[in-house]
């Protein structure tokens, strides 16, 4: 079982939580955090450019001109791609750029990128995220008491006044810990759990 120190808002050491090897003494597996990674930006892609073939623009209903004697080069239609407003050939259509991960390698690769985390000290273990109000300058004054540079805050979503304070606060997001992903976790240099999200946390990943 690995050891972690569980501290209070103030920073200070109340307990100690032990937490499963098998999630937080993984191996580090840099390519299945590769792939992860890769999977979640790609999932990111919007994929809503769209172009008009010559099927689906306007015009079209009838041919342009004769087809011979008048000097011109045949035509059947100014939907053409050759033409002005005419139709796009190959041009892109709305399209998903989703990879697939299989569940059990995108869940190995959140494991190695949090074991690594334990290994180099950027795990933080609190036992409540409690905000007596909303206000931005409080949640700041709180967390001037911890030193960090990017903090990814993990608890519950019915935490309410959690993700209210903090989401005006540069380099510091808040998340259920249901959305906890391999590319949040490598962007923010330090992680802090709640108790209780924590310990949900292992039983998803188990």
């Amino acid at each position: 079982m690995i050891k972690l120190k569980v501290r209070d808002m103030h920073n200070k050491e109340v307990s100690e939580v032990k937490l499963p090897e098998e999630v937080f003494n993984y191996p580090l597996k840099e390519h299945l955090i590769y792939e992860a990674v890769k999977s979640h930006m790609a999932a990111r892609r919007q994929g809503n450019a769209s172009t008009k073939s010559r099927h689906q623009v306007s015009g079209g209903g009838r041919k342009p001109w004769r087809q011979k004697g008048t000097g011109r080069a045949r035509a059947g239609s100014n939907r053409s791609p050759l033409w002005r407003s005419g139709g796009t050939v190959f041009g892109p259509q709305p399209r998903d750029y989703g990879l697939g991960m299989p569940r059990k390698a995108r869940r190995n690769a959140l494991k190695s990128v949090l074991s690594d985390k334990v290994r180099n000290e950027r795990i933080l273990v609190v036992d409540k995220l409690d905000v007596a109000s909303g206000k931005t300058r409080e949640m700041v004054k709180t967390l001037s008491n911890f030193s960090f540079e990017k903090l990814l805050i993990v608890d519950k979503r019915e935490n309410t006044q959690l993700l209210k304070s903090t989401r005006n606060i540069p380099n510091i997001k808040a998340i259920d810990f249901s959305e906890i992903n391999v590319y949040d976790s490598l962007d923010y240099g330090t992680i802090m759990f709640s108790l209780d999200a924590v310990n949900q946390l292992v039983e998803v990943l188990k």
